[in-house]
């Protein structure tokens, strides 16, 4: 089980997405957490780079551009690169979670592995490397660290990209070189360059560990590890085991060549020779086992959960030859570029010395009684006639091409690739290529199509523009440019409303995903309709784009009824869907005509010019009385204030 530490990203939610639910382990680079991804509801391993080393940007940069080529690695020996981000300020690869333990831990608990057990392991690694190495890809710290072991007895690379692209970004910047030096070939340390064939030294030095229970070089301090690296051939691994046949130490010293060119050339190399060398060796022989002083192997292995290595630590050595005195180093190291330096002309370095084995009279006479035969063999193994032309299987099916390559006398390992140009199934290229000539029985890697790259759209509606390009990117499409932008009344400006194809989609690799961004509401002229009939104003503004609500209606004097009497806002810039509130004119305001017949004049005037009527008087027989006759305006209508009305008065 992982087990948890305080931590203060434990419980955090990284990129809305990476809920951290504990720590797993921290090494020189990164520390990795176990993780839930809520989106897709599944455990993860979220590997966040320390932030000492994220501060630089080209670290940054070059992490980022790795980690995107790690994730194209498809291969069962790789451990799965899922995403890759950076948000809150840290830097993050989101990786396949391994249940199960890593190389170190075994070799810690048991020592050495049986010759069986250390050449599976190794096959298994160098398979890994071949896929990577054939993608250009080069891993620059393999270390038992980085070998996880599943409980289902699966056997994963991890680390992929982190480890090239810090050492590379910090040699630039400092001069100085991240590693493990127990596995760092001659010329990384020298000269910091490292290409296929350093991968390919660090398997040799790792299969040395694993058949003889120790590192080929120890020392007390990290430099002097470097410099035997430089200056010293690996010891060849039978000094230690003695039982050991010739071919493992040959396997073991062509790996660890301190000349690249006399290494093989990559990982796909190093895996065919090691098989020839398997194939050589008895069943016994591959179940022996070196025993190693201080170890109990009567508990089974411990199992963890293991994602990177567990620690960066350093070691006393109790394993092999106890008169090598020294430490094991395990932890990543920095170490200037340069501090160890190749042998000066002149100075020899040491040479390996071969153990002939009881090798006399007898052998000769055998070597004699053979040679009738010798020219036969020679013909056969490694004459004209143990050589062949790599027939072309590209476009066959995976069964027509091995079979097809079985019967040329090759041994066909199949590996999957996708490609937009060969449908699944079908055979992409063969390496070594068609028409190559190849040792008979000689590997040759037949990459299988898995048909076009399938990728699911990202969710992206609802975010904002710079936000949705990059999770589109990170997921593995390309933005169509131009992005389309549209007028939206729901949507700020800015924010997506809609991709093409949708999120959720599943859809080749190439489909460039449209978005469409909105602009905002639209900008419209809101007119003016103060004066116009209801019915005119709220067609003229829907024309214009405005909404239209009817405030209130009052009466008014001087506004005919059912014309508008104010607007608000008022006329002038506004936008598509603006809320424009009218006030309606009722016309004036009636009242009723009191009756004032028979009333005095003063008395009757006061009442109606309080109503708000305008009183004019109109004598009869000199209107000596001042009593009212008659009105011109009868008793009980309804007129508006201001109307005249005439009083006859007797």
């Amino acid at each position: 089980m992982a087990t948890t530490v305080a931590d203060p990203l434990i419980g955090r939610l990284v990129d809305s997405r990476y809920e951290i639910t504990a720590r797993v382990a921290r090494g020189g680079m990164a520390t990795v957490y176990q993780a839930l991804d809520r989106r897709l509801d599944r455990v993860v391993a979220l590997k966040v780079m320390h932030a000492h080393l994220a501060e630089g940007t080209d670290v940054a940069a070059r992490f980022r551009r790795e980690a995107r080529a790690a994730a194209r690695l498809a291969h069962p020996g790789v451990v799965g690169v899922y995403d890759q981000g950076s948000a809150d300020e840290l830097n993050y690869l989101t990786m396949e979670f391994v249940d199960g333990t890593n190389l170190r831990a075994v070799l810690r608990r048991r020592g050495a592995l049986p010759v069986g057990d250390a050449l599976r392991y190794t096959e298994h690694v160098l398979s890994a490397l071949a896929a990577a190495h054939h993608a250009g890809l080069v891993h620059r710290d393999v270390k038992p660290e980085n070998i996880l072991v599943a409980r289902s007895g699966e056997v994963k690379v991890a680390d992929f990209g982190l480890a090239r692209a810090v050492t590379e970004a910090t040699a630039a910047s400092t001069g100085s070189l991240l590693g493990t030096v127990a596995y760092l070939s001659p010329e990384i340390v020298t000269s910091g360059a490292a290409d296929a064939r350093a991968d390919v030294y660090a398997v040799g030095a790792m299969l040395y560990e694993m058949l003889t229970g120790r590192q080929p070089f120890l020392g007390e301090t990290p430099i002097q590890v470097a410099y035997q690296h430089v200056h010293d051939d690996v010891p060849d691994p039978s000094e230690s085991v003695r039982w050991l046949p010739l071919d493992i130490d040959d396997l073991v010293h062509a790996f660890t060549a301190r000349d690249p060119q006399d290494r093989p050339a990559d990982a796909g190399a190093a895996l065919t020779l090691l098989r020839r060398t398997r194939e050589g060796m008895d069943v016994h022989q591959l179940e022996l086992r070196a025993d190693v002083d201080g170890v109990d192997t009567s508990v089974e292995d411990p199992v963890v959960t293991a994602t990177v290595p567990a620690t960066d630590s350093v070691v006393s050595d109790h394993a092999g030859d106890q008169s090598t005195t020294g430490l094991e180093q395990t932890g990543t190291v920095a170490l200037p570029i340069g501090a160890v330096t190749v042998a000066e002309p002149g100075r020899p370095a040491r040479r390996r010395v071969r153990r002939r084995r009881g090798l006399g009279l007898a052998l000769i006479l055998i070597l004699l009684l053979g040679a009738a035969g010798a020219g036969v063999w020679w013909y056969q193994t490694i004459g004209p006639g143990a050589y062949a032309a790599v027939p072309p299987v590209s476009g066959m099916t995976e069964s027509d091409a091995l079979g097809l390559l079985e019967t040329a006398g090759f041994a066909p390992r199949t590996t999957a690739a996708f490609s937009d140009d060969v449908p699944q199934g079908r055979v992409i290229a063969t390496d070594p290529q068609a028409g190559t000539d190849l040792i008979r029985d000689g590997e040759v890697v037949v990459v299988v199509s898995r048909g076009v790259e399938m990728l699911i759209v990202p969710e992206v509606v609802g975010g904002t523009e710079q936000e949705a390009v990059r999770a589109i990117t990170d997921a593995g499409f390309t933005v169509d440019d131009p992005v389309e932008r549209v007028y939206s009344q729901d949507a700020e400006a800015g924010t997506v409303i809609a991709s093409s194809p949708e999120e959720g989609e599943e859809v080749a690799h190439d489909t460039p995903v449209v978005l469409t961004v909105s602009d905002g509401p639209e900008p419209i002229v809101i007119p003016n309709v103060v004066g116009a009939a209801e019915e005119t104003a709220v067609s003229e503004l829907d024309a214009a784009g405005a909404a239209v609500q009817i405030d209130g209606r009052v009466h008014d004097d001087e506004v005919a009824e059912g014309h508008v009497l104010t607007q608000d806002p008022v006329a002038g810039d506004g936008h598509r869907g603006d809320l424009v509130m009218l006030t309606v004119s009722l016309g004036p305001e009636l009242v009723e005509v009191p009756d004032v017949y028979a009333e005095q004049y003063d008395v009757a005037a006061a009442a109606l010019e309080e109503l708000g009527f305008v009183v004019e008087r109109e004598n009869v027989l000199g209107g000596v009385f001042g009593t009212v006759r008659s009105q011109s305006v009868e008793a009980g209508a309804m007129q508006p204030r201001g109307t005249v009305i005439v009083l006859s008065v007797v």
